[in-house]
């Protein structure tokens, strides 16, 4: 199946649901599906909702925002409190399902005070090469996926948002902070707010794609391969910033950029 025929999917799904509340990060994926859903389902009949959370970065929130009002899609911002929750601060291997049962939760009431029928989100198909424990929270909450039931894989949804015109075709993947901490070690407002400078200041330096992994005083930047080079170039300005943040060791990861590297260690627990 070609990619058209995927999105005709997509909008038949969407249309057989009638409304929705869409969770909306403003990523590629949520812009995608947030799009397509508001040419089938009428305004009233649709939602985007943003979790608010330090577990983000605000310039996140901002790029959610300029997309709705663009669309002209109704939106709302809500702040969820999972730095609350000791299950998800203990950070164990399934920490994620503990935040995706606190933000579904709390979706799943919006939906239903404003009448909508499903909440959705923007898990697609290439998404099922990677450990989701936050998918348990999902199922026990009834969230769909319409983006994975129309099979549609992450290099699908760029091609199709290009095709659109949508200005996210080519947003660097984005990912929870707390993704940047090792499991087992505890998180922290301070410790995300720390991860969240550090890698602003390699945007800053014109790093688009970029990852801190934290690690005490220690962290472990990854960025794509091809740029690995120009970030060694940039060695001392790095370390210069990077250590006024309080990391005393600055590593380069040799294997370049990749989304989920903090899993490994959990997939080889479970050979």
């Amino acid at each position: 199946m070609d990619p058209q025929e995927k999105l005709d999917r997509l909008k038949k799904t969407l249309k057989d649901m009638h409304s929705c509340l869409v969770a909306f990060s403003g990523g590629t994926d949520s812009s995608f599906l947030l799009y397509v859903a508001s040419g089938i389902l009428p305004r009233n009949r649709l939602l985007a909702v943003t979790a608010n959370s330090p577990t983000y970065t605000p310039r996140e929130l901002d790029s959610a925002k300029e997309f709705t009002r663009a669309i002209s899609v109704r939106h709302r911002v809500i702040n969820t409190r999972e730095l609350k929750d000791k299950r998800f601060t203990a950070n164990p291997a399934n920490r994620c399902y503990f935040c995706k049962l606190e933000l579904f939760g709390r979706l799943k009431e919006i939906a239903g005070e404003s009448g909508l029928e499903f909440v959705i989100d923007a898990s697609n198909a290439s998404d099922k090469k990677d450990y989701r424990p936050g998918n348990k929270a999902k199922k026990e909450l009834g969230v769909r996926s319409p983006l994975a039931e129309a099979s549609l894989t992450k290099k699908e949804i760029r091609f199709l948002s290009r095709k659109l015109r949508l200005s996210t075709w080519d947003k660097p993947e984005q990912a929870c902070l707390a993704s940047r901490i090792p499991y087992g070690a505890r998180i922290s407002e301070r410790i995300l707010r720390k991860v969240s400078c550090a890698e602003s200041v390699l945007r800053r330096m014109g790093f688009k794609q970029v990852r801190l992994r934290h690690y005490d005083g220690l962290c472990r930047i990854e960025v794509p391969k091809k740029e690995i080079g120009r970030l060694i170039n940039k060695h001392i300005q790095v370390i210069d910033k990077l250590k006024k943040l309080g990391y005393n060791y600055i590593t380069v990861d040799l294997e370049g950029y990749r989304s989920g590297s903090m899993n490994i260690a959990v997939a080889q627990t479970k050979r």
